[in-house]
């Protein structure tokens, strides 16, 4: 997954995207375009790029936090807002906006890849305004935070020092400190955000607010002395004069102590007002509303107008295919047991959790070097921007999933981080290492969302923006690379790519089931546990995540069985003329591609290529 998505950061209709959408500065270049073509005859292709660029610049400016994480620091000390009403009318006036600007321009006069770029950010507005209507935001913008999404969630490891905010200058330090103050009063909106719920009847579920609250107490025990958010007074750089440290030391003491003092409004209240009228049910199903939204939320995230029961189905057909390529393994290896035996074996036997901490670390710096060595076999372009290897921070992996991505910078300063989970070490797994790393590093999201990125010649709404199912179909899909590249000649690194696979698929089983057809907790835990070698500890996660966030692990399976189709028709279609590296390129160079899209480009190209 992609870690903290603007999107899941804010829990609400916002949720239509996979992947931080955010702007690149105006350079004094394009303003300079712009102005010349507003006094010139322009071209439909120049009007379509026009549009695209005042959009991007006009974003930018409602949602300032994106900015930082493209390099930009031109609104460094602001946060943003997000939670308004003000805020979502902006949204809701500018994405209407747009889509009626596009609407003016003539299509068929584009060229092929102005096409693609017109039908993405028609579909992009479209959705957009889909997750704005009054139904919609009904239901979304009253649950403002769940133990997966919230600016609680996203914001310590940001001001930290070790996320996308900057520490380098003086000013850096005194932008983060004017942040803080917005960070206190989007808390303190959330608490009104949930009050409208609970007069409209539209709440979160018990289980979710249980853990925000755990959360929250988590964060407060830390204390200063061990807050995130005094991280960075422990890594001032070099140049900072004495009389700097000691004043910014003093400030940032004083800004902790008044977020801990949020923290616990909110702990309160959630704790004494809002559990006690929390609902039950943990799925969207035994919500008010709760059929619609979800209807709404997997058209979002498959980007196909898919039904909950199709989805549900598919789910248990894999479920069983899976299962079959598991027990040939389960021969080849001369386990003698059934395969739930099998399971358990792989769960509790000695030879497959690490160790330590700093053993399971080396595993994935030495996973990276393979793939290094044979990435060359299968793309022709790679990213410039480096990749690093980090556990989570040991304050926050307890909720975490087992591994994620966070993107660098476009330039390269800030390099992409895959992150895995070292929490309670004997339920770690190492036969799933390989294809961990694959999905999360290279190729998977550091490979798409970097070249995406670092592609100057597209549009910025394509550069970061895109879609779920996208995203982690692609990073799902470059799982499977690793049988090109010879790395799954071990029979448990191959079971452990099954068992990553066996998550995909039980997800749309258990996704919909919790928010269709009324599936409990420990219902959707037993599933994974019966289909999977899963320990308790990550089954758990998973389906509370699914919880908190419905139909976003949906997109990961859908995506991949889309580009895996449309791989088989190339290669039938092209036979020895096939070459992965060209059908890879033509998959990522036009950014994360909605998947009616994807399948008109690749088609394409499969009949350009005679």
């Amino acid at each position: 997954m992609i870690k903290q998505s603007l999107a899941l950061l804010l829990g609400t209709s916002l949720l239509a995207t996979g992947s931080i959408a955010i702007a690149q500065p105006l350079t004094a270049a394009s303003a300079a375009t712009m102005e010349h073509h507003e006094k010139a005859e322009m071209t439909e292709g120049e009007k379509m790029k026009a549009l695209f660029a005042k959009s991007d610049e006009e974003g930018l400016k409602r949602n300032p936090i994106g900015a930082l994480f493209r390099g930009d620091e031109r609104y460094a000390d602001q946060l943003g807002d997000y939670i308004s009403d003000e805020y979502f009318a902006k949204e809701k006036a500018a994405e209407t906006a747009e889509l009626a600007a596009l609407m003016k321009i003539d299509r068929s006069k584009l060229s092929a890849t102005d096409k693609i770029a017109y039908d993405v950010f028609k579909r992009d507005k479209q959705q957009a305004l889909k997750g704005y209507s009054d139904e919609i935001m009904a239901l979304t913008v009253v649950r403002p935070v769940n133990h997966f999404s919230g600016f609680h969630t996203f914001y310590p490891d940001f001001a930290s020092g070790k996320g996308a905010a900057p520490f380098k200058t003086v000013k850096n330090y005194e932008d983060n400190l004017k942040r803080h103050k917005q960070f206190i009063v989007i808390g303190d909106r959330s608490i009104g955000r949930f009050r409208e719920g609970m007069e409209s009847g539209v709440v979160e579920t018990k289980l979710t607010i249980k853990n925000v609250i755990e959360q929250l107490a988590t964060q407060i025990a830390l204390g200063l002395e061990n807050s995130p958010f005094m991280a960075p007074t422990k890594n001032f750089p070099e140049d900072f004069s004495e009389e700097d440290k000691a004043r910014l030391t003093g400030e940032y003491e004083a800004a902790t102590t008044e977020i801990f003092a949020g923290y616990q409004r909110m702990h309160d209240f959630l704790e004494n007002e809002y559990l006690p009228v929390a609902r039950d049910e943990v799925g969207l199903s035994g919500m008010k509303g709760g059929a619609i939204l979800y209807e709404n939320l997997i058209e979002n995230t498959t980007t196909l107008p898919l039904k909950a029961d199709y989805i549900h189905n598919l789910g248990i057909s894999e479920v069983t295919r899976i299962k079959t390529e598991m027990e040939a393994i389960k021969e080849e290896v001369g386990f003698d047991g059934t395969l739930p035996e099998f399971f358990e074996f792989l769960r509790t036997d000695e030879q497959f959790h690490p160790e330590s901490r700093e053993a399971l670390t080396q595993a994935y710096y030495d996973m990276g070097k393979k793939v290094d060595a044979k990435i060359g076999e299968q793309f022709k372009v790679l990213p410039k921007s480096p990749l690093e290897i980090r556990p989570y921070d040991e304050s926050i992996e307890k909720f975490q999933a087992g591994g994620s991505y966070q993107s660098g910078t476009p330039d390269g300063s800030r390099p992409g981080v895959f992150y895995f989970n070292a929490y309670d070490l004997p339920s770690r797994n190492t036969s799933g290492i390989t294809t961990l790393y694959l999905h999360e590093g290279a190729p998977g999201h550091h490979f798409q969302i970097s070249l995406a990125q670092e592609n100057t010649d597209l549009p910025n709404f394509m550069r970061f923006g895109g879609n779920t199912a996208f995203v982690e179909g692609w990073a799902l899909y470059s799982e499977k690379l690793g049988f090109p590249m010879g790395l799954y000649t071990d029979p448990y690194q191959r079971f452990g790519h099954l068992d990553d696979e066996m998550l995909r698929a039980m997800r749309l089983v258990v996704d919909t089931g919790l928010h269709s057809k009324g599936w409990t907790r420990d219902q959707a835990i037993q599933y994974m546990l019966d289909n999977s070698s899963m320990g308790k500890t990550d089954a758990t996660a998973e389906v509370e995540r699914y919880i908190a966030i419905p139909s976003q692990a949906l997109a990961y399976k859908i995506g991949a069985l889309t580009i895996q189709r449309l791989k088989k028709e190339a290669q039938d279609a092209l036979g020895e003329k096939f070459d992965p590296r060209e059908f890879h390129d033509q998959v990522l160079n036009t950014g994360a591609l909605p998947m009616t899209v994807l399948e008109s480009k690749i088609r394409d190209w499969i009949e350009s290529q005679g």
